[in-house]
């Protein structure tokens, strides 16, 4: 059952991905990260005509990350230079780990902006899943580059300017009800690998639940956040996308949630519209480019029927 739920997970992150531009190029293997013998690296797709914003793509399924079948997501046709970042995997390295990483990727990309010819001030990062959870760790945890250290990369901010994710996880310890996370329900209880052993205790799952939930670090100051959620995801619950938004919202912070009514964890027919829709809203927040539909800042779509909790 856990190998399947594994699988499922993974799966999930295998959203609508188009085949990159024939006019764009890629670079292989670029290593924003070395430690612990491992070289952590990221592959760079560039579009014929790029727009001077930078989207980062997090590659990451139940917090595991590898370089199969790494597309450009279709970023590139909309005229952004696309990172496409590998992490360092659960169970070798725990989420607590994995966080630093993919800020270690957006200081890279920043600190090495004009060489790929973007804007500092105009990343956006994007994911499913995992990498959705990630995504919003970066959303909330973005901070400044330490002035005094010795390699450039780490003087450079890991803030990013726009999120757009699929059905990311916000909440490890009230998964679906208050505090069921630290009793047997959610990622706590069914990915203790990814945790590592500081779950092995009480206080130390509360310690890493609360550490790793997105939604304890929302703030005004995080960026223009939009989420895209399936109400029969049995993986993630679509209640983690609401209380999110509600948090964000009462903060006074810019965040939609569009739930997609009987969509799981990926796969649905509308993804297509919902990767149109993202490019939107990374136009609109990088480039302050006005979409056709306007973006309301709420809850696009509510579920007409609680599902049953799983």
């Amino acid at each position: 059952m856990r190998y399947l739920l594994a699988l499922l997970l993974t799966i999930g992150l295998a959203t609508a991905q188009p085949a990159p531009a024939t006019d764009t190029t890629r670079t292989r293997d670029v290593i924003y990260q070395k430690r612990d013998g491992f070289a952590l690296t990221m592959d760079v797709f560039k579009p014929a005509k790029p727009n001077g914003a930078a989207i980062i793509k997090i590659i990451s399924g139940g917090w595991n990350s590898n370089h199969n079948g790494i597309g450009d997501g279709g970023w590139t046709k909309a005229g952004y230079t696309t990172f496409v970042v590998v992490h360092g995997s659960q169970p070798r390295f725990h989420i607590d780990e994995i966080v630093p990483d993919v800020q270690r990727a957006v200081r890279f990309v920043r600190a090495n902006a004009a060489s790929y010819g973007i804007d500092p001030d105009k990343i956006g990062v994007t994911g499913g899943s995992a990498g959705g959870h990630l995504s919003l760790m970066l959303a909330v945890k973005g901070a400044a580059g330490n002035p005094k250290a010795p390699d450039p990369v780490d003087r450079a901010s890991s803030v990013v300017n726009a999120v757009a994710c699929y059905y990311p996880p916000t909440d490890f310890i009230s998964w679906i009800n208050e505090n069921d996370g630290l009793n047997g329900v959610g990622p706590l209880a069914t990915r203790k690998p990814a945790f590592g052993p500081k779950l092995d205790t009480p206080e130390g799952m509360l310690a890493m639940g609360k550490a790793l939930s997105p939604i304890n670090f929302i703030s005004k100051a995080q960026p223009p956040i939009y989420i895209v959620q399936g109400d029969n995801d049995v993986l993630v619950h679509f209640t983690q996308a609401l209380r999110f938004q509600a948090k964000s919202a009462a903060a006074g912070a810019t965040c939609e949630v569009l739930i997609r009514e009987g969509a799981g964890h990926g796969g649905w027919k509308e993804m297509g519209e919902d990767n149109l829709r993202m490019t939107e809203w990374f136009d609109l927040h990088l480039l302050g480019k006005q979409p056709a539909r306007p973006f309301n800042n709420g809850v696009s779509k509510l579920p007409s029927t609680i599902p049953a909790k799983k």
